[in-house]
């Protein structure tokens, strides 16, 4: 993780605890390359949109995904072993010939895994996430992994059968904070600013990049 990211990542995450320990101790909070991964879960769907909030308050932040979910507290044992799971995706992408695991971010939360970062190729990407996918436990994989190009990986053609192919307008959106808060400029290509995808791929909005498998 960059200095940059990492220090984002901090300051996010503090002012989340400052706002309210209870409400957003389980919100992790992973920032690649100006991107902010949100993932865990919130009471609420306000405590959700405030979380976003939040993440755009940080100054360096490029585009924030929002996979909160909402729900009640998870248990100590679903937290550990979403913790293996992330150990063991790590271990297999360490592992692997053709990917270099070194640029890429896990996070798993629930049995879903997130994967962050700069892969070389779409064909980086697809064997990364096969990886992640044939780890036991692992429900679905969700890339936010961006091209060597800068521009966000879309999504491919299944691979293994634990993947979930849903193409970007089949992603659900939810209302993002005020225009204000957002950054000035024009939004990066390819930048993925939405909730997580319905189980049967349904619902509907202008979304862009992204990708479950």
């Amino acid at each position: 993780m960059a200095l940059d990211d990492a220090t984002s990542s901090s300051e996010i995450k503090t002012k989340l605890i400052r706002a309210d320990r209870k409400k957003f101790g389980e919100v992790d909070v992973e920032v690649a390359n100006g991107l902010v991964l949100l993932s865990g879960r919130v009471n609420s769907q306000e405590d959700k949109i405030y979380a976003e909030r939040v993440a755009w308050s940080s100054s360096r932040i490029l585009d924030v995904a929002n996979e909160l979910k909402i729900q009640g507290p998870s248990s100590f044992m679903e937290g550990l072993s979403d913790s293996v799971i992330t150990s063991r995706v790590r271990s297999a992408l360490v592992g692997s010939k053709t990917v270099r695991s070194v640029n890429f971010n896990i996070e798993t939360y629930d049995g879903v895994v997130y994967l962050m970062g700069i892969a070389r190729s779409q064909k980086e990407l697809e064997q990364a996430a096969e990886k992640a996918s044939f780890v036991p436990g692992v429900k679905e994989v969700v890339s936010y992994v961006q091209l060597t190009n800068n521009t966000l990986a879309g999504p491919l053609a299944p691979i293994g059968s634990s993947y979930q192919n849903l193409a970007p307008q089949d992603r659900a959106a939810l209302p993002l904070q005020p225009e204000p808060l957002r950054p000035s400029g024009p939004r990066p290509i390819g930048s993925p600013s939405y909730d997580s995808a319905t189980a049967g791929g349904s619902a509907a909005g202008e979304l862009s990049g992204g990708g479950i498998y």
